[in-house]
């Protein structure tokens, strides 16, 4: 007997601690206090972010050295300019800010970790000395008519009035403290603290996580007309966009989830998977590609959403009128799409007259496909015109592609295949359901200007001609129950921290501003016409 007893003690204490490890792993300290209707949030590493750029280095920044000279200053928050430190935040940990909107009223919040209590409270003091302060249990409330700085030992709450959102839901009551104290009250499992994604996204090793709501976001946003009855909310319920940045040696990575409802989930478990067609990339006749977008889809799953939507009947409806249903759309189509942007015309301020533009389509069944062009034909000519098809764009097919073109050329040279052109960053953009890529040197050299080119629009050319590489773009597999993708912003130093070179970007775009304001204040100063009587006012230093 005392053996069963001892084994069921055993066994309740192990059962007992599976379940606390269990559900350790549902929750994060990081959403504690951010409620789960939040539209919008940024969890911010302080620690990773301080590892990759020290203040020392910002304060090089010619921003901040302007910012630093500002007389308006107090000589506490100089203290702070000096070093962040002394605002009694511990700015080597977590900050987060987040915006909620709801139909009680809307606001911004800031959170983060204090390391000084004294140093802290003298900060709110220096910088709203008319502001009231309160105690209520263990927290100091510091707040006006629209803000409010709640705040105890160990932690601080910020939160202020979003005046455009609250206006835009016709609400115009406000209490910065009771919003406060809402926040500092709110129970953990209507928090994103308890909420599995968003732990799922903290968990991730980042330099910064961000988190987007749209069902949240558009709150207050009302449908009306034919939009009303459709179910158009369909497409905003569940669905969240969880991401991580990080600052790597000459790239900044972008990683996200999109995740949706089940209607939309479920769709996307059907009819996910696939690759984009390398062959439709390696057609296009060029190597100078300014930028391309491909795409691989099902065309079955288009029928399910609209229905989904309850917008199937008005879509069939209006296709009818010119020539073909959504039957004939779902046979045209094979599911392959390539938009791409070439030989961009050096010098010209006309970036749609002056480059070549492909738009290609893989073709499913061919006889439903040429109900789609006769639909266009009939479309397009009352708008441009009986002979704008053949003046203004150029299209043709074969058994495989449809291609449009603004260039004859180009589009009969695409649908022989006969480039077969390689790119360095092909490989990096395929083997998912969706890809891209822009060549931000090809198109900053292209758009730089020879004629009436001042020396400030130089320099600013020359520091983006020497930041900027190109943006790959790449993903659309599902996964873990969301669409997943990858953003890689590539800079020209690869050796050199993003974060780093960002600062020294910023630095250095400030400093050809300043030049180039205080160029304007002389020369309003050696015009005859005084400056009151100008159209425009004088310009300032700042």
């Amino acid at each position: 007997m005392m053996k069963k007893r001892i084994f069921s003690v055993v066994f309740t204490a192990f059962a007992t601690v599976i379940l606390l490890t269990a559900c350790s792993k549902k929750s994060n300290k990081q959403g504690r206090y951010i409620p789960e209707n939040a539209g919008f949030v940024v969890h911010i590493n302080g620690e990773a972010l301080n590892n990759k750029l020290t203040w020392d280095e910002i304060k090089q920044n010619e921003f901040f050295k302007e910012m630093y000279k500002d007389s308006a200053h107090s000589a506490f928050a100089k203290t702070i300019l000096d070093n962040p430190e002394n605002s009694g935040v511990n700015i080597k940990s977590d900050l987060i800010i987040f915006m909620v909107k709801d139909t009680a009223n809307s606001f911004a919040v800031i959170e983060g970790i204090i390391k000084d209590q004294a140093k802290f409270k003298q900060m709110l003091k220096d910088a709203n000395k008319d502001a009231t302060e309160t105690v209520k249990n263990e927290f100091t409330f510091f707040a006006n008519e629209n803000t409010c700085v709640a705040y105890n030992k160990e932690i601080f709450i910020a939160t202020t009035k979003a005046n455009d959102m609250n206006k835009s839901l016709g609400n115009s009551n406000f209490s910065s403290i009771t919003n406060a104290e809402n926040l500092i009250a709110l129970k953990e499992g209507i928090s994103l603290g308890r909420n599995e994604k968003f732990s799922a996204l903290i968990a991730e090793k980042a330099d910064a996580h961000f988190w987007i709501n749209a069902q949240h976001l558009n709150v207050g946003d009302g449908l009306s007309g034919m939009a009303a009855m459709a179910n158009l909310n369909k497409l905003y319920d569940g669905a969240i966009t969880a991401g991580t940045i990080n600052f790597e040696n000459g790239k900044i990575n972008i990683n996200a989830k999109s995740y949706a409802g089940k209607e939309i989930t479920d769709l996307y478990k059907k009819y996910s998977g696939g690759n984009i067609d390398n062959t439709m990339i390696k057609n296009i006749p060029s190597q100078n590609v300014a930028g391309l977008f491909a795409l691989h889809f099902k065309p079955e799953g288009i029928k399910e959403l609209l229905k989904i939507l309850n917008i199937d009947g008005l879509v069939n409806l209006g296709a009818s009128q010119t020539g073909f249903n959504l039957d004939d759309f779902i046979k045209a189509n094979k599911g392959d799409i390539l938009f791409a942007v070439t030989d961009l015309k050096k010098d010209s301020t006309d970036f749609g007259a002056n480059a070549n533009y492909i738009f290609a389509a893989s073709i499913g069944e061919k006889n439903s496909f040429n109900k789609l062009i006769n639909a266009a034909k009939k479309m397009s000519t009352p708008m441009l015109g009986a002979t704008a098809m053949t003046e203004k764009i150029s299209f043709n097919t074969n058994e495989k592609y449809f291609v449009l073109s603004n260039n004859k050329t180009n589009t009969d040279a695409y649908l022989t295949g006969s480039a077969n052109s390689t790119y360095s960053f092909l490989d990096k953009i395929t083997g998912g359901s969706f890809g891209g890529y822009v060549n931000f040197q090809y198109v900053i050299n292209n758009f730089q200007q020879n004629k009436n080119t001042t020396s400030f629009s130089t320099e600013q050319y020359n520091a983006n001609i020497k930041m900027w590489d190109n943006l790959l773009i790449s993903g659309g597999n599902f996964k873990d129950g969301a669409i997943n993708q990858h953003w890689e912003i590539n800079l020209m130093d690869k050796t050199t921290n993003s974060l780093k070179q960002l600062n020294n970007y910023t630095g250095i775009m400030a400093a050809i501003d300043k030049k180039k304001k205080l160029a304007d204040i002389e020369k309003w100063k050696t015009e005859d016409v005084m400056a009151d009587e100008k159209m425009l006012p004088l310009p300032t230093e700042k």
